[in-house]
């Protein structure tokens, strides 16, 4: 019987997150798994827990290729976290949420017991998420940097007093150019972040499409975007800008962007999948982590899609 490794991500700094990775791990091994930590992981966590001592580390005994699943205890960071250790494998991503406003998140703390049991009995389905691929061309045209983002990315001013000119391009063709703060573009899972911050629309998951919004932008056209999932969308820095950018890539990854600098980017031929336990309305959960009023309401959700 091959082995079975399975990824659990979680960070040594509240309590409850120890106390739930200590039981995640446990309930691996019962069942015959062998959990797996990030190597910064397992360093935080041995250090207030020694059953995490001799968990196997991802990169040293076992490869991502290796991986299964991952279990990730926590928010929606640490989840973004866990896709970019995983994203060289094919493994999804379970999440279950420990108290923070997350939408990636599959389950609550409750049901972790019940999770991890659907997980070894791989009673779970997968869901697909567009990605972006994302690159970096300098001015004479080379990519000097390429990275992936699951929720956005957003080119920024780099000074605070600053703004930034860029020229945005939909498939080759020049739109129009801003005085801006930034552009985030984001994906359909990305648009209840930073997008919807920026005042951009949210889109429902099952909806393939790309949204492209400026920040605080110094012009009559500047109302969000939302463009086919294959599009390509470029934003240039204008060579005549004064100020300098930088590009994010899901708050995690960053790159400079001088004067001349070029940002692509397109739908990655890898999407990010995520574990599904419970099949959920997007509609409910937009209610419950917006706190939205719905008193009143009533119908009795018989019009809803079979």
């Amino acid at each position: 019987m091959n082995e079975r490794y399975i990824l659990v991500v979680a960070h040594a700094g509240r309590d409850d997150t120890v106390a739930a990775a200590r039981r995640v791990v446990e309930s691996l091994r019962s069942a015959g798994a062998r959990p797996v930590l990030a190597v910064e992981d397992r360093a935080e966590l041995a250090a207030v827990d020694e059953i995490f001592a001799d968990v196997d580390v991802l990169g040293d005994a076992i490869q991502v290729g290796e991986l299964e699943l991952a279990i990730v205890l926590g928010g929606d960071g640490t989840i973004l976290r866990a896709a970019e250790l995983v994203r060289d494998s094919g493994a999804p991503v379970l999440g279950i949420n420990m108290g923070h406003v997350g939408f990636l998140a599959e389950i609550e703390r409750d049901d972790m017991d019940a999770a991890v049991r659907r997980v070894i009995e791989r009673d779970y389905e997968v869901e697909e998420r567009l990605a972006l691929a994302v690159r970096v061309k300098d001015a004479a045209g080379e990519v000097v940097y390429e990275t992936w983002a699951l929720n956005e990315a957003t080119v920024e001013k780099a000074s605070r007093e600053r703004m930034i000119e860029v020229v945005v391009e939909i498939d080759g063709r020049p739109l129009t150019s801003y005085g801006c703060d930034g552009m985030v573009v984001s994906t359909p899972t990305g648009s209840t972040a930073y997008n919807f911050s920026a005042g951009g629309p949210v889109i429902w998951p099952g909806v393939e499409a790309i949204a492209v919004v400026p920040l605080s932008a110094h012009a009559l056209f500047a109302k969000p975007l939302v463009v086919s999932p294959h599009a390509s969308v470029a934003i240039e820095m204008l060579e005549s800008t004064s100020g300098t950018g930088i590009l994010w890539c899901d708050g995690r990854r960053s790159h400079d962007l001088p004067p001349g600098a070029r940002v692509v980017v397109r739908r990655s031929s890898r999407p990010v999948r995520l574990a599904r336990l419970h099949p959920a309305a997007f509609t409910d959960r937009l209610v419950r982590k917006f706190r939205l009023p719905v008193a009143g309401w009533r119908g009795n959700g018989t019009e809803a899609p079979a």
